[in-house]
């Protein structure tokens, strides 16, 4: 079934690619990323959206866990019963990412098997693209370095950026007097955790991308930038905002 409905209709679009961009490899690869970001935008963007919705409603989730921290039972009820007269569905961020992460694998697999076999039905693969050869690791560690940083913007873009007035406001509303000591330091730890996996992540990428061949380190790099793209037009800047305006502010200062 995953030969017949997710490997085999890559590999034959992978063939139509290559051969309308000219037998470069690499703009298939590029093509092949675009077209499969996009037809997932149904499921990522909803997903994204959720998430947007569920950090502006932290502030009411904290107060929750405070109101009812002794009853769990409870807790999740009214949780639920958030999630319900917000319109947010918790778990629709689970799908999208198992989605990618099936078509990742059938990726490494098309990839794998264009990179070995060196030409398809007879004709061969031109596997030259830029500087570096899509068979091989990029030898400059260029392309690892970049994907490792587009790796980098774009979890910091996820992180929550600085609070608005009505953010603040709404903490300060649903702020009780008796906080939940253990739930806050779950909740520090989470974001401490959060914030360590933005460094780790980037240093994971650029390792593994140096040692397997450059086309699938081509294809995290066009997957990553189209994330970047998707996640500002939903969040805006996110995390980034912060170290923009330190940015600014150092540049005035020069």
């Amino acid at each position: 079934m995953f030969n017949q409905f997710v490997y085999q209709p890559i590999f034959e679009f992978l063939i139509f690619l290559n051969n309308l961009f000219g037998q470069n490899f690499g703009l298939a690869i590029i093509s092949l990323t675009l077209v499969i970001r996009l037809v997932l935008v149904p499921l990522t963007l909803p997903a994204l959206r959720s998430a947007q919705k569920m950090r502006v409603l932290k502030p009411k989730l904290d107060a929750l866990k405070n109101k009812h921290s002794k009853d769990k039972a409870a807790l999740q009820q009214a949780q639920l019963k958030l999630y319900k007269s917000e319109n947010i569905n918790p778990a629709a961020g689970c799908l999208p990412y198992i989605i990618q992460f099936i078509v990742l694998i059938a990726l490494y697999r098309v990839f794998i098997d264009f990179l070995s076999n060196g030409n398809i039905d007879g004709q061969s693969i031109n596997l030259n693209f830029l500087w570096f050869n899509l068979a091989d690791p990029d030898k400059t560690y260029a392309l690892p370095i970049i994907t490792g940083l587009t790796q980098l913007i774009l979890g910091v873009l996820v992180l929550p950026g600085a609070d608005t007035a009505a953010e603040k406001t709404l903490a300060q509303k649903t702020k009780t007097k008796t906080d939940d000591k253990k739930a806050q330091d779950a909740t520090e730890m989470a974001q401490t955790m959060q914030q360590q996996m933005v460094i780790v992540m980037p240093i994971m990428t650029i390792f593994l991308a140096a040692r397997f061949p450059s086309a699938l380190s081509l294809y995290w790099f066009i997957t990553t930038l189209f994330s970047l793209v998707q996640q500002y037009l939903v969040s805006g800047w996110g995390g980034l905002a912060l170290y923009l305006t330190k940015l600014k502010q150092f540049v005035v200062k020069k």
